[in-house]
């Protein structure tokens, strides 16, 4: 049982590494010529984007909400809950991808938002 839980517990807290900040990565398309200033600008935008935590409540709520949909449906589809643990933590995992894919499209909100306040024509 340890050792099923590692495996499930693994790939979860790799999901989670590897996107937690990429959103704050992220380079929009500019429209027309980028000044003097444009690297230093992009650089604050990106650190501004990626000042909030890697895991907040949002994502958090996600792995809740996604290990009780995985347990809930372990029960009523198999009738018991001989799997209830397993179920759970596949929930788990999808509810946190699904959390830090969100709070990533938040964070390219940021950085187009803050270049565009810089007065940049952001396109995308």
């Amino acid at each position: 049982m340890p050792r099923l839980r590692l495996l499930v517990a693994l790939p979860a807290l790799l999901i989670a590494t590897a996107c937690a900040n990429s959103g704050a990565n992220y380079t929009p398309v500019i429209d027309g010529p980028r000044g003097p200033t444009y690297e230093a600008d992009l650089a604050a935008c990106q650190q501004l984007a990626a000042s909030g935590g890697v895991v907040d409540g949002r994502v958090a709520g996600s792995t809740a909400t996604g290990a009780g949909i995985g347990a809930a449906s372990a029960v009523i589809w198999d009738g018991n809950s001989s799997n209830l643990g397993e179920a759970a933590a596949v929930g788990a995992i999808a509810g946190l991808a699904s959390g830090v894919a969100r709070q990533n499209r938040s964070r390219e909100n940021i950085v187009r938002n803050c270049m565009s306040g810089r007065g940049y024509r952001v396109l995308g």
